[in-house]
């Protein structure tokens, strides 16, 4: 503070540039317990600590914590009992707030325009058990990753599907071109004869090729009915 201002307190000198303001209690969370801090102010509002700025670093690695939480599908409950071991338990309605706030980032990933030609789609398909209305149900989700002009690889959508359709495939698909994808020049995946179809619907133009992957697990389930 002394520094910021220019003085001393109390002290009068040629070089004082405001005036202390006495201080503000706040509260900073630690691994040893919640420390309740005095932080001294000024009337023109110039001094700040770094002590804070480190603190809130510190805040969003623990509400990243939470939001990997969320999606690893643990209950608020646990969550709240997690916290508990930092020397703060952060509330239902804290943690909703977070997981409401990766949901809207989610969103917002999902529904961004593409602005770049992606020659190259891999498209796959995985199975996850997710939660409805408090009961486990497994769900598709679709997935697209693209590679562009200089060899990068980028997601560029994730959906939920009931099951893996030609309709689910394509709407998922025509909602990629509706978000702007150009250039689709090759496409792999694997051979499902529903995606395939959903495949020469929307990207007529572009040249199909089976997952080396898919193909080699195939060929080994084969062999080994064959040598039963």
């Amino acid at each position: 503070m002394t520094e910021t201002i220019g003085a001393e307190k109390s002290e009068r000198t040629a070089t004082r540039i405001a005036y202390r303001s006495g201080y503000y209690t706040r509260s900073l969370i630690t691994r040893v317990g919640t420390l309740e801090l005095r932080v001294l102010q000024d009337r023109l509002g110039r001094f700040s600590t770094e002590l804070f700025e480190r603190g809130q670093r510190s805040e969003k690695a623990l509400a990243g914590t939470l939001a990997e939480m969320y999606v690893q599908g643990v209950s608020t409950r646990k969550v709240k009992a997690v916290t508990g071991l930092c020397g703060h338990r952060f509330s239902a309605s804290s943690i909703s707030a977070v997981n409401k706030s990766l949901d809207e980032a989610l969103d917002r990933f999902a529904r961004r325009r593409l602005s770049e030609r992606f020659p190259y789609l891999i498209l796959d398909a995985r199975y996850k058990k997710v939660c409805e209305a408090g009961i486990i149900v497994s769900q598709t989700v679709l997935i697209v990753v693209a590679v562009d002009g200089d060899d990068r690889r980028q997601i560029l959508g994730v959906e939920l599907a009931n099951r893996e359709s030609r309709a689910s495939w394509r709407d998922f698909l025509v909602g990629l071109k509706e978000r702007g994808l150009v250039g689709v020049e090759f496409v792999v995946s694997d051979d499902h004869p529903r995606l395939t179809a959903a495949i020469r619907e929307v990207l007529p133009e572009a040249t199909w090729q089976r997952c080396l992957r898919a193909f080699s697990s195939q060929c080994a389930r084969l062999r080994a009915a064959q040598a039963r």
